[in-house]
């Protein structure tokens, strides 16, 4: 059966502002008269029953940040175990145990080491427990407990920003909300007042106000205007301890600006303005400027300009500048000092933008007047018309008057004028001015039909001063008279078939004039007279601008008359009458029984747009030297040299050429015949490598076989004799190079392929006996044969 016990916790307090101690259960009436513990005991499980409600103690209250210099006294824990005879401990666990609290293992008293701070960590959950001192068992149940820190006012208020900026229309209400402050406190809400936050106002009256508790700020002054004073600075306190006597506190700084409205209308600073202008001034040139001030900003302070009456009212206008706010008056229509040199306007400013709240203070516009004087200055002369237009008959004689020209001074002096014609828009000099009048004549022939408009320019210059001059176009059509005969519209030879019949069509004839005919041209044909009666062809006129040529007789014969040559005359009905005679060329051909020409001597006909025979030829020969050229360097390209083996100047037998081809050996059958190399009688010249492609196609001849026994320089010479006479041989110096030794050597054959087919052993003792040129070799050989009997 389990054993129940509990911890009696007794409470000291040597110090009523060190510790407190608060009771966790229901309390049933008052305060008890009497200190009661709760105590559960016995070896054997019983029924737990209370002689008396009372009250159960398991939380302690404890003052943060002690400034003493001994450990703060926390409590006291005690077992009903507890014999006094020091056979129980006391161990303490849980939130800062240890380091935090310390408890003495003997009596159970509980001390706090170091200060505390609630903000840093409000309550602290601790364990205690008694074990017996000898075996380390406990004897008593672990029991919790609760250290709750109790607040002091240690925190100012501190506000969400240090600095705040807010903005409000000037000219608002009293009252009109502005900004809100919030500031807090990190002591504890729940006890006192510590962390009740009061607001007030310390710098900013009286144009604004803050409300205690909420930290809203408002206006306090009416019709605060921008134009006195646009920026604010307001500092508000924060309190605790609900604004009373020490208190902790805090302040913000709150930056306010009146933002700008229209409640300033534009006002000109003088209300009359003067310019003057030269008469010369082009349009849209500015005259001057003028500004009405705006006290208020940006788009409260746009003005628009107009001119609303005076006698300029259409030769001046006005615009606005948007980046200054500046009127700027300009020429509309061209000034005349001489007409009227004084003009008077009326000029209005006003705001683009009104706000209806306040147009109580008067219309938002302003009006100024703008003399403006007109001065006179030295005008060039002024021509009566902006451009000329004359016209001309080109059959008119020399030093015809065609037109004339005005131009006068503007000013009041009316200074003489003189006239000139610009030669670089007349560098024929067709036409000529008169320097006083400015009649403008011919002075050379002119000619529709070479050029129909003549564009000149005309200069008037004063006379007393020539820089003032001005220039005009001139525009001199030339207008046509019928001085031209018309003609063929193209050169016309035709051909007539010899069995050609009687009034066959052969030929149609057209003709154009140069001339021009409002009416349009009619043109007749006919004979000349003197071939109208004899002529074998006759011409019908068909009345549309064309006409025919027909046969006379039936047959002709080119060989009694090869080409007839027609005169054909050809009249227009213009005034005066002007006529021409024109030549149609007919050429006598054979002809097939359809009327296809088959042949004619008139090689014209046959190839009209040919190339003549020494032409044809010319070409042909161009073409026949280009390809002898190119075939002629092809060979050359076949024929050029290949590079020798050995370049040097020096004796071909002084070298030593050098092949670094290493061959397959005996097993390679593709490149060399072993067998042939032994036996150079059983050469077969026709034979060719198989290993690489035939340089030639020439076959190889066939050549004597050395005999035996023959020199070496026989053979050399042999071979020499047939490369020289073989049309196959290279047409440059070239190396041969034979792989033949010959017979009769002295030490017969060096080669190994022989050796290699004995299996006896070689003497090499002969060596010896050849000379000091082979004792190198007789020393290799005969120590090759001692190392073998060793």
């Amino acid at each position: 059966m389990r054993t129940y016990h509990c911890f009696w916790l007794l409470f000291w307090a040597s110090q009523p502002h060190q510790s407190f101690l608060t009771p966790l259960s229901k309390r049933t009436s008052g305060f008890p008269e009497k200190e009661k513990v709760l105590v559960l005991s016995g070896n054997s499980r019983q029924d737990l029953h209370r002689s008396k409600r009372s009250w159960m103690w398991n939380q302690f209250f404890l003052l943060e940040e002690y400034t003493g210099t001994d450990y703060q006294y926390v409590g006291k824990l005690h077992s009903d175990q507890d014999k006094g005879d020091g056979s129980l401990k006391y161990i303490l666990s849980g939130d800062g145990a240890g380091d935090l609290f310390i408890i003495n293992e003997n009596t159970g008293d509980i001390q706090a080491t170091k200060r505390l701070d609630r903000e840093e960590k409000p309550v602290y959950i601790l364990r205690a427990q008694a074990v017996n001192r000898r075996t380390g068992r406990p004897v008593e149940p672990e029991s919790e407990f609760i250290i709750k820190i109790h607040d002091i006012n240690d925190n100012e208020p501190m506000f969400t920003k240090d600095v705040y900026n807010a903005s409000i229309p000037e000219m608002s209400d009293v009252g009109t909300f502005v900004v809100q402050v919030t500031a807090t406190d990190a002591d504890d809400p729940t006890y006192g007042n510590s962390a009740k936050v009061v607001y007030s106002i310390l710098q900013g009256q009286p144009y604004f106000s803050v409300e205690s508790e909420t930290g809203i700020i408002k206006t306090a002054l009416l019709n605060m205007d921008r134009e006195n004073r646009e920026q604010y600075q307001v500092v508000i306190q924060a309190k605790d301890m609900g604004g009373q006597m020490g208190g902790l506190s805090g302040t913000t700084t709150v930056n306010i600006t009146l933002t700008d409205v229209n409640d300033n209308p534009p006002r000109f600073p003088q209300s009359t303005y003067q310019f003057r202008v030269p008469e010369s001034m082009p349009l849209e040139s500015p005259v001057g400027r003028i500004k009405a001030n705006d006290a208020d900003v940006d788009e409260n302070a746009e003005i628009e300009y107009s001119i609303t009456e005076g006698d300029g009212y259409d030769m001046f206008g006005i615009t606005t500048d948007k980046d200054t706010q500046e009127g700027i008056i300009t020429v509309k229509k061209a000034l005349d000092f001489e007409n009227k040199n004084l003009y008077i306007l009326k000029v209005e400013a006003a705001n683009t933008y009104v706000d209806p709240r306040f147009l109580y203070l008067g219309p938002f516009k302003d009006s100024a007047t703008v003399r403006i004087q007109v001065e006179d200055v030295d005008e060039p002369p002024v021509f009566s018309r902006p451009a000329y237009i004359m016209e001309v008959k080109e059959d008119v004689p020399i030093n015809s008057v065609i037109g004339t020209v005005t131009a006068q001074d503007p000013d009041a002096a009316r200074n003489p004028v003189k006239y000139s014609v610009d030669r670089h828009t007349d560098m024929d000099r067709v036409f000529n001015i008169n320097s006083g009048n400015g009649s403008i004549f011919t002075s050379k022939p002119l000619d529709r039909e070479t050029l129909l408009w003549h564009n000149i320019t005309v200069i008037a210059a004063e006379i007393n001063n020539p820089k003032q001059s001005s220039r005009v176009p001139v525009f001199i059509k030339v207008l046509d008279v019928n001085d031209n005969a018309p003609e063929f519209a193209m050169f016309y030879e035709t051909f007539v078939c010899e069995n050609a019949k009687a009034e066959q069509l052969i030929q149609t004839l057209s003709a154009v004039d140069k001339d021009d005919s409002y009416n349009g041209h009619q043109f007749s044909f006919s004979l000349a007279p003197e071939v109208a009666s004899s002529s074998n062809f006759t011409l019908q006129d068909n009345k549309d601008n064309t006409a025919g040529i027909f046969t006379r007789k039936t047959r002709y014969n080119r060989h009694e008359t090869s080409t007839y040559f027609l005169p054909v005359v050809i009249s227009d009905n213009d005034y005066p009458i002007q006529s021409s005679t024109e030549t149609v060329t007919i050429r006598v051909c054979a002809c097939d029984h359809r009327g296809k020409m088959l042949s004619c001597n008139a090689e014209a006909l046959i190839h009209p747009t040919g190339l003549s025979t020494g032409a044809l030829i010319a070409i042909l020969l161009c073409i026949i030297i280009l390809l002898v050229t190119v075939v002629l360097f092809a060979a050359l390209r076949r024929q050029r040299k290949k590079e020798p083996l050995i370049i040097s100047k020096e004796d071909i037998r002084d070298n030593i050429v050098s092949y670094n081809d290493e061959g397959g050996g005996e097993e390679d059958t593709q490149a060399f015949d072993i067998g042939t190399l032994r036996n150079p009688e059983a050469i077969d010249d026709n034979k060719l490598r198989r290993d690489i492609v035939p340089e030639t196609l020439f076959i190889p001849r066939r050549t004597a076989t050395a005999r035996d026994n023959t020199d070496v320089r026989d053979f050399i010479n042999q071979r020499l004799k047939e490369n020289d006479t073989d049309p196959t041989a290279p047409p440059y110096d070239s190396l041969a190079t034979y792989a033949y030794e010959g017979n009769g050597s002295v030490a017969e054959s060096l080669s190994s392929l022989e050796s290699v087919t004995t299996d006896g052993d070689q003497d090499y003792d002969y060596l010896s006996d050849w000379g000091p040129r082979f004792k190198k070799l007789a020393d290799m050989y005969g120590s090759m044969d001692s190392d073998k009997d060793s």
